[in-house]
């Protein structure tokens, strides 16, 4: 199973629809089955995170995005229903998990419409990280023991950046 199908169908497992945002350019990837997942494309090679994150944010249908990486294999349910609840609850654009003294922008939750604007204003000027994006909505940051008494082992945060790391 390709790495990027254990992301897919562990949103699937929180969320009615996933969203994957793929190149401009290439065939699509064969998907999971089980999940309804809907490809976006991002417009133009290379622009970063914080672009493709705008791509997938303009085909959601839904009011809240929830935001993670294909190289992210073992998100983690139990965080995912976390992070759905506390933006359910919150009066915040975006709810992130504090590791240590950061907060991490993967996964993260982002209200659609708020998400799409601020996401055009920051390419527009040139930034392309997600964290941009954090740093200017409001941001309700669950604290590291809340997450982490639900993910005890911290797998939610692994990502693949090398090969070497599926051997962790």
């Amino acid at each position: 199973m390709p790495l990027f199908h254990h992301a897919i169908l562990r949103l699937g497992e929180v969320c009615s629809e996933v969203v994957v945002v793929l190149p401009p350019e290439g065939s699509e990837r064969p998907m999971p089955i089980g999940v309804e997942v809907r490809v976006a494309r991002d417009p133009v090679e290379g622009e970063g995170p914080l672009a493709g994150l705008h791509a997938g944010l303009l085909a959601a249908r839904q009011d809240v995005a929830l935001v993670a990486a294909g190289d992210m294999p073992e998100l983690q349910t139990r965080v995912l229903i976390e992070l759905l609840r506390v933006a359910d609850e919150a009066e915040a654009d975006a709810v992130a998990l504090r590791d240590g003294d950061v907060v991490r922008p993967l996964p993260c939750i982002v209200r659609t419409t708020r998400g799409i604007d601020v996401c055009h204003a920051l390419l527009h000027d040139g930034r392309r990280a997600l964290r941009d994006l954090l740093d200017a909505l409001r941001t309700a940051v669950i604290d590291e023991p809340t997450w982490v008494a639900l993910d005890p082992e911290r797998r939610t945060l692994f990502d693949v950046d090398e090969p070497a790391d599926l051997s962790d």
